[in-house]
């Protein structure tokens, strides 16, 4: 090797191990940059020409490039359903636009955020994407942008349950007189029921005794929510009967019809009223929902399907991606599962900034379904994942490249000593 070749030789080792710095000091930047993934400095040696000996001789090192790591990042519980992490392999689907370049990223970072339309996307604004749910319960075939509707439509109330006990023991009252209810029945009880419009409106029950165990029933509604009533006058919309056997289970139930016309709604709504298994009517027990027996008359349970309009209240997602709706009239539906991709080699991506990969020929193809199958990673909801870098580890590999780049420039320095001693002594 000649002086001018050890020359050249540490001139490598400052440009190889200067570039190694750069590399651990992005490590130690990003220490505390969510899904951040670190990366290692990989050299190799340069070789030149054959020596007397036949064996190349070498001429110094370069660095070849960081080396990705994707081994697991901490779990850190924030509280936030939308912050989301990932345990174990995989990458979070997201679209959209990134340094002017359109399409598909990947990362771990879960900080997770609806937008104005309702998408759900990441700090950069770019779309995660899945699976929707449609209404039973199935999934699309292909994943697309996920978004959340921030209401909840209205369901007009189409039955209702009723669960009692009427007491066996009870006088006959007056004829039933819609005009006055109250006074020619023996119990009322009222719920809520909701129209086409999400209106809700009180619907009040009365039971009157006919003797030989039958009971007629009569639903009513004050008329001024009716097409057809008055205000303040009770509007009948459904009526039947009740009979027991003389152990007091329910043995059948009848209805008189049931359709009614709320102001501004969808005409002709019928509401079905339930009041138990009957034992002729339906072939039940007769003692599971309303029963007559010697005792004091109680209201078991009322229930009706019904709903208002709702608003988004909460996003549930659990560690299988599924996504699920919470709205503030009871309703929860499951409306999307979340993707996760997969690559043959995560080290063969291309860092894209902001936590983002694309995939390169060296990755292969993003292999795309859902969480927690396929050797794909569950999600934990409430949670983030922290960067991977160590950082004891990044300061002790920051002291041994700093003292290999010192150890190079003292190569350099000495080569050059040996130059200038060269040219003395031409003198």
């Amino acid at each position: 090797m000649s002086v001018w070749s050890s020359l050249f030789t540490g001139s490598s080792g400052l440009n190889a191990f200067g570039d190694a710095l750069g590399v651990v000091g992005d490590n130690i930047a990003n220490v505390s940059t969510v899904g951040f993934k670190s990366s290692r400095a990989s050299f190799s040696d340069l070789l030149g020409g054959n020596a007397a000996n036949t064996q190349r001789v070498g001429i110094g090192v370069s660095m070849e490039g960081p080396q990705t790591l994707f081994t697991q990042g901490t779990l850190q519980q924030t509280g936030r359903g939308l912050d989301l992490a990932i345990r174990g392999n995989g990458f979070f689907v997201l679209r959209g636009n990134h340094s002017g370049i359109v399409g598909d990223y990947y990362s771990r970072d879960g900080r997770i955020q609806a937008d104005r339309n309702g998408y759900l996307v990441n700090p950069e604004g770019l779309r995660l994407q899945g699976y929707e749910i449609d209404a039973a319960g199935n999934l699309s075939p292909a994943i697309g942008d996920l978004v959340v509707e921030d209401q909840s439509p209205p369901r007009a109330t189409s039955s209702v349950t009723v669960s009692m006990n009427l007491d066996a023991s009870v006088p006959l009252p007056a004829p039933f007189d819609p005009a006055d209810p109250a006074a020619t029945s023996n119990y009322a009880t009222s719920m809520t029921v909701y129209d086409s419009l999400g209106n809700d409106h009180r619907v009040d029950v009365y039971f009157s005794s006919i003797g030989g165990g039958q009971w007629d029933w009569h639903a009513m509604v004050d008329g001024g929510e009716t097409v057809a009533g008055v205000a303040g006058t009770p509007f009948e919309i459904a009526s039947g009967n009740l009979s027991f056997t003389t152990d007091g289970a329910l043995d059948t139930e009848t209805s008189l019809g049931s359709s009614v016309d709320f102001l501004n709604a969808t005409a002709g709504q019928v509401i079905d009223f339930d009041f138990g298994d009957a034992i002729t009517t339906e072939g039940g027990t007769g003692v599971s929902g309303t029963t007559q027996y010697d005792g004091d008359f109680n209201v078991r349970g009322l229930a009706q399907d019904g709903l208002s309009v709702g608003t988004l209240s909460d996003l549930q997602i659990n560690e299988e991606g599924i996504m699920t709706a919470v709205y503030s009239n009871g309703r929860a539906l499951q409306v999307a599962r979340l993707a996760l991709a997969n690559f043959k080699s995560e080290e063969g991506l291309m860092r894209a900034g902001n936590q983002l990969f694309a995939e390169t020929a060296d990755s292969g193809s993003a292999l795309v379904g859902v969480a927690a199958s396929g050797g794909r990673g569950a999600l934990s909801a409430g949670a983030l994942e922290a960067s991977n870098v160590d950082l004891g580890s990044e300061l002790v590999t920051l002291i041994a490249y700093q003292r290999a780049f010192q150890a190079n420039a003292r190569t350099v320095s000495a080569s050059d000593e040996m130059l200038v001693e060269l040219a003395n002594i031409k003198r």
